[in-house]
């Protein structure tokens, strides 16, 4: 035949017999492979037998010798073969995908329907509730809790026409939508895709949302808020689901619900509301901080038209009833915060909600986002804190009071606040009072930055001149500024000042954290004619003991939500607002004052402090006394005085200085403070320009000399500092009949403190001052 060979086997017998199986092949031994069976199927294998029908391996073998794995004489498919193996993998892939499309969400949907739990209005009240705890995690307070602003009320005891109201600001189609809007889904879907939020939400979908989801835009969120919108409007009708989201919504003024609202927007309960209180009511839902009328008058009319206009519309209100409604009267909301404690922890809280403000944080969303707010004040400290204040005022005039304020100098976080014992009333820790001595660090700091730098070695006469005393024991011939420091030495600061300028030391205040006004400041600024808070000098004092690295001083250590997004976390980064080796040589300047005013603490643990005593018009008498200080590791302040700035003495008459009553709270807080902590000390000293002497106080240091260093290179200002060459400097010591030298001596016992001259009159005090105690100037 043409074309055609024909192969013999050699395993067959005459005749057309094959073999028996095995017959000469070892069980260890595979078959040959039959080309001839493989190149013409059609053959028989002898004559009148057809061939058997192949097994499983063969039929594998075939499939794979038409997809080209098998001989390599098998013929290749053809394009059309090739054509029809893409249109059934194209057909398998489509089918596939889609029952993902069709079985997935239903899978979907079903595990939430088994998962999820219908909440209750208690739940949504519950978790919209802001919780505010301490470092270590536990609690401070709830901030608007619902024991007593949540009126439960049945959905039959609300007007039909403020139901009515509600679902025309709200929800037009609540009584016929499946308790989702898939339109604002989709529409929330495509947003998320887009890198937006937001979407439209039903009634049902709202209180799913504050009662358990959370207010986060993903498609998480709408996920679940979809299953439990379907599985409520299965298990409830409609008229509960409005119920429980009356009873639950956040109406704003720290209320939950539409009884408490309607008693804090009107004074009555909502029986008798109106249909236009109704539609106020109803229009403040979606945002209480923008439209509460107390707040935002026109915003809120704005809003109010728009619910009416849409109760016309579904023909909830008569055209003519909303022609002549009237925008209702409102009344006052109250101005103290559910939640705030009426201790001492109450001015930590509204400090707390203060900062939330600033960071964007509003009330509505401590309202209504269920926040978990972690304070950086440590629990221990803070008891310590209240009770150091409270031993030390302890059988003392009722008329005193007293703040103080701990900082962490490696973060800024502040440790313990206390402002006094009334948590609704003024918060002491931030009302600004004249500092006293407790600015000449400032002072020295000013120095340090001039071009050449004053050292701590500098002498200056500190003998009491006309118009500028010192207090008892303050004098000095000459002294260098590290015993005038240790002493309070009013004259060898105030001309230190007139050196460097008097704007030179605002601004290294302010480079250290004052951020009081210190407006046209001059010389008696180095003597605290300008007010501070005990917040800003616990803060600026931290700077110095961090080496020059400013720390924003907060509370707030990290928000977040209810459904564990985080809004806010502290930051750990400083600013540099002058050299290390400056602030570690104020520090220098300050060691030993502590000592001086028998204030040390215990293990002899270094500290750097100063002490300030501002005198009153009244001779012998004081009107405010601090004490501040400052380790490596904590920086605490104490201020003492009265509301209407009046003299402070205590219990057995005598007048209250720096290192009396505010230096034994300050002594008794840091010494329990830093019990269990190791002793830490201060870096190496270096001194800049000229060395401070060994001479103790009151020792004419030029009479002991000391070994002078090389002198170091000069130190540049800080942006923050300014140089000394952009104010008139006068080299020369202050001199008797200097127009600078006008101010009164402070009273201290140390030398802290001052009283105005005729050039800078006192400031006015925080709330009215008693001019027939006080003279009013």
């Amino acid at each position: 035949m043409s074309g055609a060979h024909t192969v013999v086997s050699p395993r067959r017998r005459p005749g057309g017999r094959r073999r028996a199986a095995g017959s000469e092949v070892g069980w260890w031994q595979p078959p040959t492979r039959r080309r001839a069976a493989a190149q013409d199927p059609a053959r028989a294998d002898g004559p009148g037998r057809r061939r058997a029908a192949p097994g499983r391996a063969g039929a594998l073998l075939g499939r794979l010798t038409r997809r080209g794995g098998g001989s390599q004489h098998r013929r290749p498919a053809t394009p059309e073969e090739r054509r029809a193996q893409r249109l059934r993998l194209v057909r398998r892939t489509a089918l596939a995908g889609l029952a993902a499309v069709l079985l997935g969400p239903l899978l979907a949907f079903g595990l939430g329907w088994v998962f999820f739990s219908v909440p209750s209005p208690a739940d949504a009240v519950t978790n919209q509730v802001a919780l505010v705890s301490y470092a270590d995690g536990s609690r401070l307070t709830r901030l608007v809790p619902e024991e007593g602003n949540r009126i439960a009320v049945s959905v039959q005891d609300v007007p039909q026409h403020v139901r009515n109201a509600v679902l025309a600001a709200e929800d037009r189609t609540f009584y016929s939508n499946p308790g989702f809007d898939l339109t604002g889904i989709l529409r929330a879907v495509w947003n998320q895709v887009q890198g937006g939020s937001g979407g439209g939400s039903t009634i049902t979908q709202q209180y799913v949302k504050n009662a358990l989801v959370g207010d986060e835009y993903s498609l998480w969120r709408k996920y679940k808020e979809v299953v439990l919108a379907v599985k409520i409007s299965q298990e409830r009708t409609k008229d509960e689901i409005l119920g429980d989201y009356l009873n639950a919504i956040y109406f704003g003024r720290g209320t939950y619900g539409i009884q408490s609202a309607s008693q804090a927007y009107f004074g009555k309960p909502v029986q008798l509301l109106d249909a236009s209180e109704g539609a106020l009511l109803a229009g403040v839902i979606q945002s209480p901080s923008r439209w509460d009328p107390a707040r935002n008058p026109e915003r809120a009319a704005e809003r109010w038209d728009f619910v009416l206009d849409g109760m016309v519309a579904q023909g909830w209100l008569d055209p003519q009833e909303r022609a002549d409604a009237l925008f209702p009267a409102t009344v006052e909301p109250r101005r103290g915060q559910a939640g705030v404690p009426a201790d001492a922890n109450g001015h930590v809280v509204t400090a707390v909600t203060a900062e939330l403000d600033a960071l964007g944080i509003t009330s509505e969303d401590l309202a209504q986002e269920g926040l978990r707010i972690t304070t950086t004040i440590d629990p221990e400290r803070q008891q310590q804190a209240v009770d150091a204040a409270h031993a030390a005022l302890e059988g003392q005039p009722e008329d005193l009071r007293s703040a103080m304020v701990a900082v962490d100098p490696q973060t800024g976080g502040i440790l313990a606040y206390y402002g006094g014992d009334n948590g609704l009333g003024l918060d002491y820790a931030r009302v600004q009072r004249l500092a006293g001595s407790t600015f000449k660090p400032f002072v020295v700091l000013a120095g340090l930055q001039q071009d050449p730098p004053i050292g701590l070695g500098e002498t200056f006469d500190g003998e009491e001149v006309p118009g500028l005393r010192n207090a008892e024991g303050a004098d000095c011939d000459r002294c260098d500024l590290k015993q005038a420091m240790t002493v309070s030495n009013n004259v060898v600061f105030n001309s230190l000042a007139k050196q460097v300028g008097p704007e030179n030391v605002a601004a290294a205040a302010r480079a250290a954290g004052i951020t009081a006004p210190l407006d046209d400041p001059n010389e008696g600024i180095a003597l605290g004619n300008k007010e501070i808070s005990a917040l800003e000098l616990a803060s600026a004092y931290a700077t110095i003991a961090g080496g020059g690295v400013w720390h924003q001083p907060h509370l707030v250590s990290e928000v977040v939500t209810a459904d564990g997004r985080v809004l806010f976390a502290a930051a750990t980064e400083g600013e540099r607002r002058f050299p290390e080796r400056v602030a570690r040589n104020v520090v220098e300047s300050m060691l030993e004052v502590a000592d001086q005013d028998g204030l040390t603490l215990p293990d002899g643990r270094p500290v750097a402090a100063k002490t300030g005593t501002v005198q009153s018009h009244f001779d012998g008498e004081n009107n405010d006394a601090w004490m501040a200080g400052f380790t490596p590791s904590l920086s605490t302040s104490v201020w003492v005085g009265t509301d209407m700035n009046t003299p402070i003495r205590t219990a057995g008459g005598e007048p209250i200085s720096g290192k009396t009553l505010p230096g034994e709270v300050w002594q008794e807080f840091m010494g329990e403070a830093l019990e269990a902590a190791p002793v830490e000390t201060f870096a190496p000293y270096r001194p800049i320009g000229e060395a401070a002497s060994d001479a103790p106080p009151g020792v004419d240091p030029e009479a002991t000399p000391t070994p002078t260093p090389t002198p170091e290179p000069v130190v540049e200002p800080t942006p923050e500092v300014p140089p000394s060459a952009e104010a008139p400097q006068d080299p020369r010591p202050a001199q008797p009949g200097d127009p600078a030298t006008t101010q009164e001596p402070d009273r201290d016992g140390g030398g802290e403190g001052l009283l105005f001259g005729e050039d800078d009159p006192a400031p006015p005090p925080t709330t009215s001052q008693d001019c027939s105690i006080t003279p009013c100037g």
